[in-house]
């Protein structure tokens, strides 16, 4: 049977299969199905390799670390796949950030089943926006949000710990430049890849310039999120799940650029989802890439693709082309 390639995850010492599964709300299998689909799709990432999933607290509002817990509880210790999970803190949250950390990872483990999970990371965007961004001072202050992973990670209730990199670029840079975590999730996919990509002044959409560059200079392993853009690139039918995260971009303004991106590209032997997956493997500073998935199939073209080999490099040309 066909296994995935494994990748160093940064300087933590791991090995992370290339592809994972995601337990988040957008493709939603580990939260819509039912127990037996969640079984299945489990069990199959297993035989492939794919021994890790990645999940969050506010994924269904703790349902998928729950479902997750339900399935592992099931399965010996040592045939379980690895986990990580993140946590978003709220303005309450800083007035007891130790407290508030530890109490938020119990409960993730409760959820989990579990003593420990392997990353555990912070799901904040950073920089001055909205009420739930973190600032880099509220993160690296003495006493501030690194320091309180750092205490959790300390009490062995988390191998590593990671940041969300979201936000705004420039902030996002300085606290991976910190090196006070170990890993980062990196929004990139076909229709934004500016993360590891130069892209035009008029791209029009939110410029993560630099991020890749900046988490391979300090030894961060990097988790490659949303490179299905939430289902845009996997099919034409929407679900109502789709929830853009970047700047100008509702669905129809996704839709139009994952439309450009299949022009420039022509008729293909595979499925659209199948080609956003192999762009995403195509990049060699992402350790592993996330992909959701809503039925067992998902699951089957997304290992499927990865068995594919990154994309070709005459296609990846064809789709920079447009930034």
């Amino acid at each position: 049977m066909k296994k995935l390639l494994q990748n160093s995850l940064g300087k933590t010492g791991l090995k992370i299969p290339e592809l994972i599964l995601g337990g988040g709300f957008v493709g939603g299998v580990m939260i819509h199905s039912d127990k037996a689909t969640q079984e299945q799709a489990i069990h199959r990432c297993l035989e492939v390799g794919a021994d890790w999933i990645d999940t969050a607290q506010m994924y269904g509002n703790g349902e998928s670390e729950t479902n997750i817990g339900e399935v592992l509880a099931g399965m010996p210790a040592a045939h379980r796949p690895r986990i990580s999970t993140k946590i978003a803190l709220g303005p309450e949250d800083l007035h007891d950030v130790n407290g508030s950390v530890r109490r938020a990872i119990e409960a993730s483990l409760e959820r989990l089943k579990l003593d420990k999970v392997e990353v555990y990371q912070l799901h904040n965007r950073i920089g001055s926006g909205d009420s739930d961004w973190l600032s880099t001072y509220d993160i690296l202050k003495p006493g501030g949000v690194a320091d309180a992973f750092q205490y959790i990670k300390e009490a062995g209730l988390a191998d590593h710990i990671g940041i969300t990199a979201l936000g705004e670029p420039n902030s996002v840079r300085d606290v991976i430049a910190s090196e006070r975590f170990e890993t980062a999730q990196v929004y990139y996919n076909l229709l934004n890849p500016s993360a590891g990509k130069n892209v035009s002044p008029n791209f029009g959409t939110t410029d993560f310039r630099g991020i890749l560059g900046a988490c391979y200079a300090h030894g961060l392993g990097v988790f490659g999120i949303r490179i299905l853009a939430a289902g845009v690139l996997a099919t034409n039918e929407r679900h109502g799940r789709e929830i853009p995260i970047t700047e100008n971009s509702d669905p129809d303004a996704e839709a139009a650029r994952a439309d450009a991106v299949w022009r420039v590209l022509g008729k293909r032997d595979e499925d659209h989802a199948a080609t956003a997956i192999r762009y995403a493997l195509a990049e060699q500073k992402i350790s592993t890439s996330i992909f959701g998935a809503a039925s067992l199939q998902h699951i089957e073209v997304a290992f499927s693709a990865a068995f594919d080999g990154p994309l070709e490099a005459e296609a990846v040309n064809k789709i920079d082309s447009l930034l």
